[in-house]
């Protein structure tokens, strides 16, 4: 009894894992993606990407010891200052309300290899 209950099971299991893949819908025929533009000659120093702000915002950045942007604090007016925030310095800033939202992980460099 015990032997038939686990196939009766096993079997309707197996019926509905082979009724949720029958519902997957293909996938979109995918086209090439078209050739980037060229780089512009120049600075190669020269920031890529630019951070927009309102007109009439307040910004200031904040540095680390090596001179590189971790933090910007921008306090539009009339209203509540936000920060972006650079945790892992590779560029991708994360917008943060208040600094003070949960923990707060100590992030300045102790040592850097060259």
């Amino acid at each position: 009894m015990r032997n038939s209950l686990k196939a009766l099971f096993g079997a309707a299991l197996f019926g509905v894992s082979l009724a949720a893949v029958a519902q997957v819908p293909p996938p979109p025929k995918l086209e090439p993606l078209p050739e980037p533009p060229p780089m512009p000659a120049g600075n190669v120093d020269e920031p890529r990407v630019r951070i927009p702000v309102q007109q009439g915002d307040t910004v200031e950045e904040m540095r680390d010891a090596g001179g590189h942007v971790v933090m910007i604090k921008v306090t539009p007016p009339g209203g509540t200052p936000y920060f972006l925030v650079d945790t892992s310095g590779n560029g991708t800033w994360i917008r943060r309300n208040p600094l003070d939202d949960g923990l707060r992980v100590p992030m300045w460099t102790i040592k850097t290899f060259d």
